[in-house]
């Protein structure tokens, strides 16, 4: 049982680690929904990250806090590039908001929405995994994880089939901002196992992602270029 997670059994953990031998670290950027100060979202964000990097992966948690409302500021805006940045570095990534209203906050989409589908010639989200989470102020519902997945399918990403959603969240986190051992808590776990497995997998097989059309459109940009060349 380690020590920094106490709540999880180690010797029931088949770990992803030993599959990325001599290679980097999986890269996992974690994203959260709430600038509250003390944000169950982030909490449970941070919880996952522990795990991450329990099983071997690199990670990273952006706040979202400074951020401007899109389009409310240049995108060389400071808190824009450094989420961008961050875009293009992960291999993987969390996705974690509180339900608001029966959705997403507010705080997440509009991380989102600064991200466009392609920076130049470089596409920021495209065949990066994803993993979704949500946390609740009374009973469980899947809103906000279901809403995530279109989001992620959107931004052409691999969303795993493993989800965590956290219910009255208050409740699952102790004085310590430390989630409680529970069978959300083994959920959570799982999710995470499964996404750095799925993070090595696919990075390893860079074809699975690469498109028919795009393939298409950058050999139609190639010969236009070498006949604009030759007039």
């Amino acid at each position: 049982m380690s020590t920094s997670l106490p709540n999880l059994d180690d010797s029931l953990i088949k770990s992803p680690r030993e599959q990325h031998g001599d290679q980097h670290k999986p890269r996992i950027l974690l994203l959260y929904g709430s600038t509250r100060t003390r944000s169950f979202s982030r909490l449970l964000t941070e919880e996952a990250a522990r795990l991450l990097e329990h099983f071997g992966a690199e990670t990273r948690i952006f706040n979202p806090s400074g951020l401007p409302l899109p389009d409310d500021a240049p995108s060389d805006h400071p808190k824009v590039q450094e989420l961008l940045e961050l875009m293009q570095w992960s291999e993987g990534q969390v996705w974690c908001s509180p339900e608001r209203h029966g959705a997403m906050s507010a705080v997440f989409k509009a991380q989102i929405d600064w991200v466009p589908l392609t920076l130049g010639a470089i596409r920021p989200t495209q065949g990066k995994t994803l993993a979704v989470m949500q946390v609740s102020g009374g009973s469980q519902t899947f809103n906000v994880v279901n809403q995530l997945r279109v989001l992620g399918r959107w931004m052409r990403m691999f969303t795993i089939p493993n989800q965590s959603s956290v219910p009255k969240a208050y409740l699952e986190f102790d004085d310590n901002n430390r989630m409680k051992p529970s069978s959300l808590y083994d959920r959570v776990v799982d999710v995470m196992e499964e996404l750095v497995k799925f993070t090595l997998l696919l990075r390893e097989r860079p074809d699975l992602v690469d498109r028919y059309s795009e393939r298409k459109e950058s050999a139609e940009e190639l010969t236009r270029r070498v006949n604009q060349r030759s007039i």
